[in-house]
């Protein structure tokens, strides 16, 4: 069951409607969401690149600058230590675009998922040592890179880490936190405890770009080469699943619009293989359909193929390299689909079912999948999960968590099990010994604080609307809320009772609802639904009865009043525009 939670934060919504002119209910929306101010809601509406933080506020920015300028000075070459999901794929091609453009001879290397695992390690160091570089700067890893940290130090490479990760740290017994880093002549990451940047909040690609600015700025290049990096940083963050909110909102609103009319071939090619309208492009766009196919190239191949779309200078020579990423993340869509029935069907026959924190083995399942399963179980049982496939040192596996529960924090007590771990308090990856996994399950159900109402989805209604209220006017104007994700989500809005006037259901392979609905004042208007069609007709027809629910799909008078949450969209088609809602959650 879930909890359905109607907002109630209070503000004179009248009088700062009429400040800034906009409906009421807008400010009622960002109230729900934090936005508390008047600085707050002019920077959520109207923030632009002005509204960003100096990048000299992140601590070592001015020694990583001298670093890193020091290096291209010399004719050193570069090495870029970067990752193979979407956030170190852009973050590498930050840097990488702002290096040369500062004159450096600057290459990227990444670890092989299967054989190395994520981040920077000792082959990366060794190599680089080995062809004569004389810098290697890390992004979207290295806050955790001890043992690679050290091999570089005793090769005499000089290390710049950049990274968003949470800061590792050992527990004192008095509660104390004593924070570890590695060795590194530089290291920009706000997590840093002393860290005075005043957004948390950034990704990897993020945080490369303030390097960048950093640099161009020390070197007079001219901003709008800075910008030409702005849908990268753009991507990683809404495929990141970072906060949308601060600094993230603007890089994201700007990198949209620069994504919507972009030059660059790989980009423009891949926005095309997926049959998008370029101009239509959202948060949606990114967080479903291409950060996926950039992570799936790192996922079942290695990044060297997204590296090369993005390097591409021709549409020929992109389109056949954005093909080839469509086609692996088709595939890859096939193979979670497989292994998350899997993870089910395992859990339900198991005492896993009854504990805290679910960690489960797939010993088949190809190992850059398991994080995707991992969330995708996490949204159906509403736990922290952990799944876990065999590799040759043991068992390698990810973890996503609800917000009740730190998993970073949780893993960090039982840190001595696992040969190596990171991440954040919403997501974590790790790898430890066969032998030990039955032990972490033990100490992570035994060390969670967590009750039984933490595992009882919220949803949260922004406000009771009814359909009377919805206009084309309203729907525009709700629009200026965009970027939507995570940290800003859609508006949800609700009535109890909503009678069903006709219900079908379109589709076959991924089943959904077309339905019209009547509320109690009588307005009537066309609603969608994309959830799960079958388990929407088996808990209407529970309650109301099979015939009710036939009665229904015949358009004929049925008995079914559900209350639902939902958002207002505009339907268009075939040059008409017609007012909806799409639903987002029932209840019976």
């Amino acid at each position: 069951m879930e909890k359905w939670v109607l907002e109630a934060k209070k503000a004179d919504f009248q009088k700062l409607g009429r400040q800034f002119g906009v409906d009421p209910l807008l400010i009622r929306l960002m109230v729900n969401r934090g936005v508390g101010t008047e600085q707050e809601m002019r920077q959520y509406l109207y923030g632009t690149l002005e509204d960003l933080y100096a990048p000299q506020e992140m601590k070592d920015m001015e020694k990583a600058g001298d670093v890193v300028l020091g290096a291209i000075a010399a004719g050193l070459p570069i090495v870029i230590a970067s990752d193979f999901d979407v956030d170190g794929i852009f973050s590498g091609q930050i840097l990488l675009e702002g290096f040369q453009k500062l004159g450096a001879a600057a290459t990227v290397k990444t670890p092989h998922r299967i054989r190395e695992g994520y981040g920077l390690n000792r082959r990366i160091v060794e190599e680089t040592a080995a062809e004569g570089a004389g810098l290697i700067v890390s992004c979207d890893n290295g806050i955790a890179a001890f043992e690679a940290a050290e091999r570089a130090a005793e090769l005499g490479l000089p290390l710049v880490v950049t990274d968003h990760h949470e800061v590792a740290f050992q527990m004192e017994a008095d509660g104390s936190r004593i924070y570890q880093l590695p060795k590194a002549e530089a290291i920009l990451d706000p997590k840093q405890e002393d860290c005075p940047y005043p957004f948390k909040k950034l990704c990897g690609a993020g945080v490369a770009y303030k390097l960048v600015q950093y640099l161009y700025e020390r070197q007079n290049v001219p901003k709008e080469e800075l910008e030409n990096l702005l849908e990268y940083v753009a991507i990683a963050t809404v495929a990141d699943v970072m906060d949308l909110e601060g600094e993230n909102r603007i890089f994201v609103k700007e990198g949209l619009k620069r994504l919507r009319r972009t030059k660059k071939p790989g980009l423009q090619a891949l926005i095309d293989a997926n049959q998008l309208a370029k101009e239509r492009l959202s948060s949606y766009h990114i967080g479903f359909v291409l950060g996926p196919c950039f992570n799936a190239a790192g996922r079942l191949e290695t990044a060297a193929e997204a590296f090369s779309l993005l390097a591409a200078k021709t549409r020929e020579e992109a389109e056949p390299l954005a093909s080839q990423l469509k086609v692996l993340n088709d595939s890859r869509k096939e193979m979670t689909v497989r292994g998350t029935e899997q993870a089910i069907e395992w859990i339900e026959h198991s005492s896993v079912k009854e504990d805290k924190v679910m960690v489960v083995p797939l010993e088949e399942c190809h190992e850059s999948l398991v994080g995707i399963i991992a969330g995708r179980i996490k949204e159906r049982y509403h736990h922290p999960v952990i799944v876990v496939t065999s590799v040759e040192e043991g068992y390698k596996g990810s973890g996503r968590s609800i917000e009740a529960y730190n998993m970073f924090e949780g893993l960090q007590g039982c840190r001595k099990l696992m040969s190596r771990f990171g991440g954040h308090a919403m997501a974590a990856g790790l790898t430890l010994p066969k032998e030990n996994l039955p032990i972490l399950r033990e100490q992570l159900n035994r060390e969670a604080h967590l009750t039984e109402e933490d595992f009882v989805p919220i949803i949260r209604i922004d406000a009771a609307m009814p359909l009377g209220y919805i206009s084309e006017k309203l729907v525009e104007e709700i629009e200026v809320l965009e970027p939507f994700g995570k940290g800003n989500p859609k508006p949800l809005f609700a009535e109890k009772k909503f009678w069903i006037r006709r219900a079908s259901v379109v589709g076959k392979t991924r089943p959904f609802l077309r339905l019209q609905v009547q509320n109690a004042a009588g307005t009537v208007m066309d609603g969608i639904y994309f959830g799960d069609a079958k388990e929407f007709e088996q808990r209407v027809a529970g309650k109301f009865g099979s015939a009710a629910w036939e009665q229904a799909l015949r358009g004929e008078k049925n008995g079914i009043c559900l209350m639902l949450a939902y958002y207002p969209s505009i339907n268009e088609y075939m040059g008409r525009r017609s007012l909806q809602i799409v639903i987002e959650n029932y209840c019976c």
